[in-house]
This record gives structure tokens, sequence and C-alpha cells, in this order.
């Protein structure tokens, strides 16, 4: 069954169900807390740089978990992702970095005219 729930200032609440998610769907150990690093990076991202406000769908498939962050409103595309490490001197900018580093699929498209961040962690690393 996917988990869907809002993305608020509570982001301890959105880690607890993600994680309850994630053991439920095979993860556990380093894995699964790769996914919550992940994903707590793109509903902060929200919080500080967006709407403040979003929904999360996570979805089990048969390599590993699928979540879908859709803000309404929101700025975020494809050429907001880096390419590659970010310099040396860079002190901000971190966020969509280590998502690309610890998921296996980053993607950025506008269904219905909203960005929405598509991830995808394997249950294997």
């Amino acid at each position: 069954m996917p988990l869907r729930c809002a993305i608020t200032a509570d982001l301890s609440l959105l880690r607890s169900r993600l994680h309850a998610f994630a053991l439920s769907s095979g993860f556990s150990g380093e894995r699964a807390n790769d996914l919550i690093i992940a994903i707590n990076e793109a509903a902060a991202n929200i919080l500080e740089h967006g709407t403040g406000a979003g929904v999360l769908t996570a979805r089990r498939d048969a390599h590993g978990i699928w979540v879908e962050i859709v803000e309404p409103g929101g700025t975020l595309t494809a050429d907001h992702l880096p390419p590659s490490d970010p310099p040396a001197s860079a002190v901000r900018g971190f966020g969509l970095w280590i998502i690309r580093r610890l998921c296996d699929v980053v993607t950025v498209d506008h269904p219905d005219g909203h960005p929405r961040l598509r991830v995808h962690m394997s249950d294997t690393t």
C-alpha cells in the first residue's frame, strides 16, 4: 500500500512515516537511512526555498522504492539538479547533490504544471 503524506514543518513526522514505510517494504539499516536522508533534504528544500508545502507519495516496486514529491507552485526544474560535485568552496546547495548521491534515479518533471521530484532507491546497494 502506498504512503501519502503532506510535507509540513514537522519533518520528524515525515521521517518517521517514511522510515516505517521503508521497513515494511523490506529496507533496513543503511539503505533505509539513506532514503530518509535523501527525502528529508528534498522536504527541507521545499520548506526553505519553495512554497513551504508539498505532498510525498512512496510506492514499493519489484526493485525498491519510488518516492515522488510534488510542490504546487514550486519552481524546481531539472536544471537545478547538479551535474557533478559542487565546487570545494561551496557552503550551501548540497541538498540536491546529496539526493543524487544517495538515490539510484533522480528526475524532475512537471505534470499538471507542478514540479515533481521523483527518486528511486533499490533495495540492494
